[in-house]
């Protein structure tokens, strides 16, 4: 019986992919979904798994649930491209795995910019501190939105104690071109829910999430770089509707 398996969603994650999976030969077996690439991360998943799920998926939440269907095991943990699984969260993870019933985990994360870990001020749709990622097959299912989507979680939650290794970017730029793709993404579901908000309300959130990040969960001991964190946490919900915004207008 397959007791834990390992799923990987990329979309052209070439440059990284690799890194992401060779810290999974933990897992019985790994699933990786891979979505309209046109890079090599398909020969570089051969080099790991036979169990590839090749697609194209325009929503985050149908593509991942794609994987976890694929999954054999009655234990998964999602990883991103961008995310490290080390020796000591492999071997609490395979531990969990053992069990028998349902529930699912909070994993938490250290996030890196480059090679800085940022431990503070992270959240808002802007980087995580902990999410569920590893759960038992039939006690998670991801929400229809392109991007962030929704959870639907059942069984009793646990937390685990060693952290992902999350690469955020390497450097200022990623962090930009990264909120630009979440924002496009964000627009486009609005504009599909008939509701893209006011720009007040959007403006307000703007000053709430930096203040939370930077002030409450203490953003301001990161530096500039804290700054930025909250800055663009705070602009995601603001472009996001100006993006909607402005392309229903145009």
């Amino acid at each position: 019986m397959t007791r834990l398996s390992a799923l990987v969603v990329a979309r052209n994650e070439a440059a990284q992919l690799a890194d992401c999976l060779a810290t999974l030969g933990f897992a019985d077996e790994i699933v990786v979904v891979l979505d309209r690439c046109t890079d090599e991360s398909r020969a570089i998943a051969q080099r790991f798994t036979d169990r590839i799920v090749e697609g194209a998926w325009e929503r985050e939440g149908p593509r991942r649930n794609t994987g976890i269907d694929a999954c054999r095991g009655a234990w998964i943990v999602e990883v991103d491209a961008d995310e490290r699984v080390g020796p000591a969260l492999a071997a609490e993870i395979a531990a969990v795995a053992r069990r028998d019933g349902p529930g699912h985990f909070l994993i938490p994360f250290d996030n890196y910019v480059g090679e800085r870990l940022v431990r503070h001020g992270w959240g808002a749709s802007w980087g995580v501190a902990a999410t569920v990622r590893l759960f038992a097959k039939g006690c998670k299912r991801w929400g229809d939105e392109r991007v962030h989507p929704s959870l639907e979680l059942k069984g009793p939650r646990g937390r685990l104690n060693n952290a992902m290794i999350h690469r955020m970017g390497g450097d200022v730029s990623d962090l930009l071109a990264r909120l630009d793709r979440y924002t496009s993404a964000r627009a486009r579901d609005l504009r599909d829910a008939g509701d893209i908000g006011t720009l007040p309300g959007a403006v307000r959130r703007f000053f709430g999430r930096f203040f939370k990040l930077y002030v409450m969960r203490r953003g301001y001991r990161e530096g500039a770089l804290g700054f930025l964190n909250a800055l663009c946490a705070g602009l995601y919900p603001l472009l996001a509707h100006l993006k909607a915004r402005l392309d229903r207008e145009g």
